[in-house]
């Protein structure tokens, strides 16, 4: 119900459109499609999924991610990207109950050029996997760390790019399997001079220790909107699991639909 609610209301703060929007709207809503770029966002990501573990178990949970820009000088930038879910959960491990709280967080640095490299933005940096789970059940009690990168070209209204991750746990609970594992988000993106914005992507992990993968495939439409003088983009998304570990989940349909603040320099 609560995921319903979510796409719902979403749906229609899209469908109100009309509301007064400033001319950059559209290079706005496109800056937002690159992971790396100069602006302060925060988004709130609701997701839904079922049909995972042996009892077909449901999950819903709210991705906070502040996207925050350094300056380190003028050809360098520092972006800091959070990824703090909380969740709610029913019977993912077995007949394991309802649990309710804080997942685990991903924390990335990415230092990136100011300016594009012959037409490519791009940036490199670590990511920290970090043991802030309220119960085992909605994380593995392990701190990770890694390399993580992403590669992007913007032209006219596409933009198209990769991001990925390496996480391999080096502590916490030795009665845990150790993390290793890849993660993919390879995206493409098209943004229409009203401020709409078509994106298809799939969030992809491979587990290195077992040989498996979740492809998850996502497809989302946005629209960039002002409340008196604050950006925000609304954001609803149909999700098709194409492939998981047998017998974890999660299965076929899910949804995703995310509010994002946006806080642009003042010129």
């Amino acid at each position: 119900m609560m995921i319903k609610t979510i796409l719902l209301s979403a749906a229609a703060m899209m469908s109100l459109s009309g509301l007064a929007f400033a001319d950059d709207s559209k290079d706005l809503a496109q800056e937002l499609t690159n992971p790396v770029a100069s602006l302060i966002s925060v988004p709130f990501q609701a997701n839904w999924n079922h049909g995972i573990g042996p009892d077909d178990g449901d999950q819903t949970y709210v991705n906070v991610q502040p996207v925050i820009p350094f300056k380190l000088n003028e050809d360098w930038n520092l972006i800091s990207r959070t990824i703090l879910p909380i969740t709610s959960q029913n019977d993912i491990a077995g007949k394991s109950g309802n649990q309710w709280g804080l997942g685990n967080t991903q924390q990335s640095l990415f230092f990136s050029p100011s300016k594009p490299t012959h037409g490519i933005i791009w940036g490199v940096g670590p990511i920290a996997y970090l043991n802030t789970a309220s119960d085992p059940l909605l994380g593995p009690e392990k701190w990770g760390a890694g390399p993580t990168a992403v590669v992007l070209t913007m032209k006219g209204p596409w933009t198209v790019g990769i991001l990925a991750n390496q996480i391999w746990s080096f502590a916490g609970d030795p009665k845990e399997s150790d993390i290793n594992q890849a993660y993919f988000q390879p995206f493409i993106a098209y943004t229409t001079k009203n401020a709409w914005t078509f994106n298809l992507n799939s969030e992809s992990t491979y587990y290195w220790d077992t040989g498996e993968w979740s492809v998850p495939f996502n497809a989302q439409v946005s629209k960039l909107v002002h409340f008196d003088k604050q950006p925000v983009s609304l954001a609803v998304a149909a999700r098709y699991w194409a492939h998981t570990p047998e017998g974890a989940g999660p299965t076929g349909w899910g949804a995703r639909a995310t509010l994002t603040f946006l806080f642009p320099e003042k010129k």
